[in-house]
Parts: C-alpha cells; sequence; structure tokens
C-alpha cells in the first residue's frame, strides 16, 4: 500500500510537471506566433506609412507647381486638363491683350510687361474696379501716379507675370502720342529731382490744428453765451467750415502725398476721414480712384454716375433723346440742380452711401472708425441742444459742407469733355476733364488747393503745397505740344457747371423731339 501511495503521488507529480512542461511550450509558442505576427504588422505599417508620406510628398509638391502656375496665370484656377493661357516667357501683341478685357478675364502692360490680374483686382487694396478699367490696356502712367513704392509693389506683380510685348509692338496701345508721352515722363522724373513730391509736415499740422481751433470755437461759444439763433447759426458756419477742410485734409492722405511710409498716410487717413468727419477711408479710396484712373469717363468715373438724375457732356444728352428716355424734365436740369445736387449730395446721398457701404462690407474698422466722430459730437453737444437739437445742427452743418463741396468740385470737372472710353494718354485724358481756378490765398485755402486741379490730376501723389511750383512746368508742356491749359476765375467756374448743364439739356430736347 505505501508503494501504490508513493506511486500515485509520484504520477501525480509528474502530471503536474508535465502540464507545467505543456503549459510553457505553449506559452513559448504563442510567443513564437504573436512577435512573428507583430513584426509582420509592423513591417507592414512602415511599408504603408512609408507610401502615405511619398504620397503626400508628391501632392504636396503637384499643390506648389499647380499654385505657383496659377500665380503666373494671375491666380486664375483652370479646369483639370485646361492649360493656363501664359508663360512668362512669352511674347504678346497689343491684338491679344485687348482681347482679354472682359471682367473675368483680365490682362494689362506696365513698361511693357503683360500682367494676368484676372484674380488679384479682387484683392487689390485701391479697389478691383481700377484695375478693370485698364483691363486690355497699357497702364504704366496710372500705375506710376498711384504708387510711390514701385519696388514694393512690384514684388506683387511678379507672380502675375504672363510675358512681354512683341518687339514689334508700340510700347503704348492705340494712336498715342509716343513723344508726348515721352516728354512727360521726363517732366515726371524732372519734377521727383526737384523734391517736389517731398511733403512739409509742418503745412498739413497746421491745417489739422486750425480744423481743431474751428471746431473748439464752435462748441465754446454756444457752452459759453447760450444756444440762440445767431450763435447756433454762426456755429453751424464753424462746424460746415471744419467739416470741409477736413474734407480736403483726408484728401492729402488718402493720396499719400503726407507721409513717406503708405501705412502711415492709411492711418492717419483712417483717422482724418473717421474720427473728424465719420465716413469710411475705404469706400473713399475704392471711389476717388476710379475718379482719378479715368476721370470724366462714362461707365468708369463714379462721379459722373448721376443715376439718370442728370444728363451730362454732349453725348449721353443725345442718347437719351433718341432713345426717348425722360426719367427727369432734363431741359430744366440748370434750374432743379440748385435743389438736388449742393443740398441733397452729402447729408443724404453721401451719408446713406457710406453707412451703407461699411455695414454690407463688413467694414468693422471703418466704422469703429465713424462712430467715434458721432459719439464725440453727441457728448459735445446733446447737453447743450438735446438730441432732437443736435440732429438738426448736424445736418444743417451737412447742408453747408455740401454746398461747399459741390460747387468746389465740380467747377473743375462738369464744364469740361464727358464722353466714354477714348484710350488716350495720361495727360490727354487729364487735360481735357479737368480746368483751373486761378490762383490766390483765399482759392487755395477755400478749394484746398484743387483750384490746381490739372496738377492734381496728372500728379495725384504730390503735396499741394506744390502744385504752384510744378504748374508752369504743365503750361510750358501743354504749350510745346499745342494742348489746351484751362484757367478761370472762380465765379466763372461756377457759371460754367450752370451753362454746361443748360447746354446738355438743350441737346436732349432736340434730340428728344426732332430725331
Amino acid at each position: 500500500m505505501v508503494k501504490l501511495k508513493g506511486l500515485k503521488k509520484s504520477s501525480t507529480a509528474g502530471c503536474y510537471l508535465c502540464s507545467v512542461c505543456h503549459c510553457l511550450s505553449v506559452c513559448l509558442s504563442v510567443r513564437r506566433v504573436f512577435n512573428t505576427v507583430f513584426t509582420s504588422r509592423c513591417q507592414t505599417l512602415v511599408e504603408e506609412l512609408n507610401h502615405n508620406c511619398r504620397h503626400f510628398s508628391a501632392h504636396v509638391d503637384q499643390h506648389r507647381n499647380s499654385r505657383d502656375e496659377r500665380m503666373r496665370n494671375g491666380g486664375q484656377l483652370t479646369k483639370p486638363g485646361e492649360l493656363c493661357n501664359g508663360q512668362a516667357g512669352a511674347v504678346y501683341t497689343w491684338k491679344e491683350v485687348q482681347s482679354h478685357s472682359s471682367k473675368n478675364d483680365q490682362w494689362l502692360v506696365i513698361d511693357r510687361k503683360v500682367y494676368n490680374t484676372t484674380q488679384w483686382s479682387k484683392r487689390h487694396p485701391g479697389g478691383f474696379r481700377v484695375i478693370t478699367h485698364y483691363a486690355g490696356q497699357d497702364a504704366t502712367e496710372a500705375f506710376a501716379a498711384f504708387h510711390p513704392d514701385a519696388k514694393f509693389v512690384h514684388k506683387f506683380l511678379k507672380p502675375l507675370l504672363i510675358g512681354e510685348l512683341a518687339p514689334s509692338e508700340p510700347s503704348h496701345d492705340g494712336n498715342k502720342n509716343a513723344g508726348l508721352i515721352q516728354d512727360f515722363h521726363a517732366l515726371r522724373a524732372q519734377v521727383e529731382s526737384q523734391g517736389l513730391f517731398q511733403a512739409q509736415p509742418l503745412f498739413f499740422f497746421l491745417h489739422l490744428g486750425h480744423i481743431v481751433l474751428l471746431e473748439a470755437l464752435a462748441w465754446l461759444m454756444i457752452w459759453l453765451w447760450g444756444s440762440n439763433w445767431i450763435l447756433t447759426i454762426l456755429c453751424a458756419v464753424l462746424l460746415a467750415t471744419a467739416q470741409s477742410q477736413a474734407g480736403w485734409l483726408q484728401h492729402d492722405f488718402g493720396h499719400l502725398s503726407v507721409f513717406k511710409k503708405s501705412r502711415w498716410n492709411h492711418l492717419v487717413h483712417k483717422l482724418v476721414i473717421g474720427h473728424l468727419k465719420g465716413a469710411s477711408a475705404n469706400w473713399w479710396n475704392h471711389r476717388h480712384f476710379q475718379h482719378h484712373a479715368k476721370p470724366n469717363v462714362f461707365k468708369k468715373d463714379p462721379d459722373i454716375n448721376l443715376m439718370d438724375v442728370f444728363v451730362l457732356g454732349t453725348t449721353q444728352p443725345v442718347e437719351y433723346g433718341v432713345k426717348k428716355i425722360k426719367n427727369m424734365p432734363y431741359q430744366h436740369q440748370h434750374q432743379y440742380f440748385f435743389l438736388v445736387g449742393p443740398p441733397l449730395l452729402i447729408p443724404v446721398f453721401y451719408n446713406f452711401n457710406i453707412m451703407y457701404t461699411m455695414l454690407s462690407r463688413r467694414d468693422w474698422v471703418d466704422l469703429s472708425w465713424a462712430m467715434t466722430y458721432y459719439l464725440r459730437y453727441f457728448y459735445c453737444y446733446v447737453p447743450l441742444f438735446g438730441v432732437f437739437g443736435s440732429l438738426a445742427l448736424m445736418t444743417f452743418v451737412r447742408f453747408l459742407e455740401s454746398h461747399w463741396f459741390v460747387w468746389v468740385t465740380q467747377m473743375n470737372h462738369l464744364p469740361m469733355d464727358i464722353d466714354y472710353e477714348k484710350h488716350q494718354d495720361w495727360l490727354t485724358m487729364q487735360l481735357q476733364a479737368t480746368c483751373n481756378i486761378e490762383q490766390s490765398s483765399f482759392n487755395d485755402w477755400f478749394s484746398g488747393h484743387l483750384n490746381f486741379q490739372i496738377e492734381h490730376h496728372l500728379f495725384p501723389r504730390m503735396p499741394r503745397h506744390n502744385y504752384s511750383l510744378v504748374a508752369p512746368q504743365v503750361r510750358a508742356l501743354c504749350e510745346k505740344h499745342g494742348m489746351s491749359y484751362q484757367v478761370k476765375t472762380m465765379w466763372q467756374g461756377f457759371a460754367d457747371i450752370v451753362k454746361s448743364l443748360k447746354a446738355s439739356g438743350d441737346l436732349w430736347l432736340d434730340a428728344y423731339l426732332h430725331k
């Protein structure tokens, strides 16, 4: 029995040992299988990762090449399988350039270089319409007139370059006078060498100071002596004078004619037009530069887009008369101009248009600047006049300012040539659309030196205190080429506004009745 029990215990121990060995064997087998599977899976994952990396790298390279190609094509996206329509080393004729003049396909020429600006125009700081107005044309002179730092701007132009004009092509489109253009380029270079594009900071500082002084006097007068009718009217006159002079000052900064650095001009422009006038710098820029780019050109100059309230020049009245368009009694437009033009332009049209533009474009920066004007104004005048009285005073000030603005700005343009695009050179186009008013200390101050409208349009970046210095050189150039350089008295300029409206109204009536 003892042996049997010992044997049984020994057999049981052996079974335990065998079980342990079997378990170890199974564990080793599982380990070998796990190692094999894990190693294989890791190798697979590494291979997939390498493949994905190579695919991603190829995709990045393809995207980079596609981006560069689009930039050479003016940023225009191309459809799959569609080739871009320009190469940086290509040459083009004027006929080819002129064929790209639509809203969705825009080429232009600067210094014989051809650029595709189709997509870039939407990002242009001066607004897309300025570039659109020169689509298919030579924009060399306009480019030089508007950009103070050409080297900086060329960084943006370089990706848009698609080629240049063929050697057999002239440097200018159309039938422009090459000799006149060369002489004007020489005049610009001479003016720059004379330092006439350099501003005198003291001049603009004193101008700002007299605006602040006018506003302070207007408020102090009411605060000290009360708000009777005489003092209220005198207060309105002082405020209207300050507003008009602030309008001329913002015009200086908007044209980048005060500081050497553009960003400082832009910043102070927002301060002056926003805080001193309650308006928008971007609204002004996008509108005013169109006027300078194509003055008195229908469908391009917004200043002559009068929404069919008036007919202007000699072409539009006949067109409207032949088509029997009678939205207004145009034969009397020189009479209702006194009721519609000067009284309503700023207090009604401009105020509404500025606010609508800032809100619709979500221009919160300009809106914030404009709100500082209204907050300051109501903070100062509500305690003196009450809410409704302050609103009435503001409206009356705008009413007075509007008369000042309309008569001064239109005496240089409205009596001049107004027509559709003629593809003229810079000098000819500006001379036909502008005229000067005689110089005097009062005229200079009253018009913000825009009595030198010819010089201002030829050199829009020039500080206004230098217009009188460059005027004799411009006049000499005009005499050399037999071009008209018109100078009027201020009263003659005012009278010519009414005469030109009457002449255009008579043309409309004749065409309406007899053609």
